[in-house]
């Protein structure tokens, strides 16, 4: 995106202007990339699924997101273990994705808006879905409707404070798929971005990718950015210039800016996702397993000795401090 150009006739407060410092850059700040960065990365993921493609059942796939990534770095048994779990909606599930949603339509609203309104379409729309989440909205409660409304509401409402109106020529686009598919297809990483601004200018870095967060910071949600940034760059061929996770209850950004040394550290992290996963699912390699503090809400933890141990030292940690 583009500082040079102030928006018209708008006035923004502090927080929009700092969501425009951090974000803005001028063309000669953009960095130049080589073509090669693009043809390297995807060389590597390549020769990583192809060591795997004999192995996947024919008519299987493959399939890796951020989530999945996430998981089987960690404990590779809390993984699987989770991976047989039936998703089921639920109220923390559903106020991401449809504040996303109703962030969706704040960009292209005319008119005046306000994040309750915006909340209520977004209700109203996904309720009226024959997927799983309109079904799930249709049986909620009262109760838990309200609060759902509530807690969405609350986050766009802290978008409309803190972000400048998203303006055409910035080429905003919200909920972006980006799938990169290899070995013929039988691997495929993909991901949804919450928020892209900008593009690639010939060889220019330009874009800027955002992911919408709540909470406090943690390292998964860099990591989650840099599979975006990767995919990106496989998909087009010149990676963006930025990624940033945004806070929203806070209002604070956590930037990264992408390097191929970046991009290198991320492709070596995908390609070990991708063996580790190739190697439980299809080659019967028994999980690993690796205790931390994800031991206190893991499903199994019950029934896992090392996570019982690991539960032992850190409650007898905790009485001793």
């Amino acid at each position: 995106m583009d500082d040079e150009d102030p928006i018209p006739s708008i006035i923004l407060n502090p927080a929009q202007e700092h969501v425009l410092t951090q974000l803005g850059a001028k063309p000669k700040e953009r960095p130049e990339v080589s073509i090669e960065v693009q043809k390297n990365l995807r060389r590597r993921l390549e020769e990583t699924a192809q060591i795997f493609s004999a192995d996947i059942p024919q008519g299987e796939v493959l399939f890796i997101n951020k989530h999945q990534l996430t998981q089987i770095m960690g404990c590779e048994k809390k993984y699987l273990a989770e991976s047989n779990e039936k998703f089921e909606w639920s109220i923390p599930t559903a106020r991401g994705t449809l504040s996303h949603k109703a962030i969706e339509l704040s960009v292209f609203w005319h008119g005046p808006k306000d994040p309750l309104t915006l909340t209520e379409e977004a209700l109203s729309k996904a309720s009226e879905g024959t997927d799983g989440l309109g079904l799930w909205l249709r049986e909620l409660s009262q109760g838990d409707l309200a609060q759902l409304r509530g807690d969405v509401n609350a986050r766009v409402g802290s978008f409309l404070e803190t972000w400048p109106p998203l303006q055409k020529r910035w080429r905003p686009m919200l909920e972006t798929p980006i799938r990169v598919e290899l070995a013929q297809g039988r691997v495929v990483l993909s991901g949804k971005v919450d928020l892209t601004l900008g593009h690639a200018d010939g060889n220019a870095s330009g874009k800027v990718i955002v992911d919408f967060k709540t909470g406090k910071f943690t390292p998964s949600h860099r990591d989650d950015l840099r599979f975006y940034a990767l995919l990106d760059t496989v998909r087009i061929g010149i990676p963006p210039r930025l990624v940033a996770s945004y806070y929203l209850d806070r209002g604070e950004f956590s930037p990264e800016k992408i390097t191929p040394n970046v991009l290198e550290s991320c492709v070596a992290r995908v390609t070990d996702g991708i063996t580790r996963l190739a190697e439980i699912r299809f080659k019967g390699r028994e999980a690993t397993v690796q205790t931390g503090p994800a031991c206190r809400w893991c499903t199994i933890s019950d029934t896992c000795d090392e996570g019982q141990q690991f539960l032992k030292l850190d409650t007898e940690l905790n009485d001793v401090i």
